[in-house]
């Protein structure tokens, strides 16, 4: 469950990249705003599947509460689930060693 959660935390962020490093500049530099609807689409319900993926992949897999919201709070900048990745990892890693 924890290797869906990253994947979804992965999309998320791959869209938070293209919202903020394509479709926003070509908007506000082109005069181009074409891309910023299907994109800002597409990062809105990454987003919303992250915190569904949060909901459901999380529970059971030894997470403090202190790691909860952090895995919340850095969903709310840009690209931060990128750096939240190595704590994800780290519980995967963890429970397959202990399998």
């Amino acid at each position: 469950m924890l290797q869906l959660f990253r994947t979804v935390a992965f999309v998320e962020g791959v869209t938070t990249i293209a919202l903020f490093l394509v479709a926003m500049p070509l908007k506000y530099l082109f005069d181009f705003p074409a891309l910023v609807p299907p994109v800002g689409m597409a990062h809105g319900v990454a987003w919303l599947a992250y915190l569904a993926a949060m909901v459901v992949c999380l529970p059971g897999k030894g997470f403090s509460v202190a790691e909860w919201i952090r895995t919340f709070v850095f969903a709310l900048f840009p690209f931060g689930t990128f750096f939240n990745d190595p704590l994800i990892r780290a519980h995967q890693q963890r429970i397959a060693a202990a399998r």
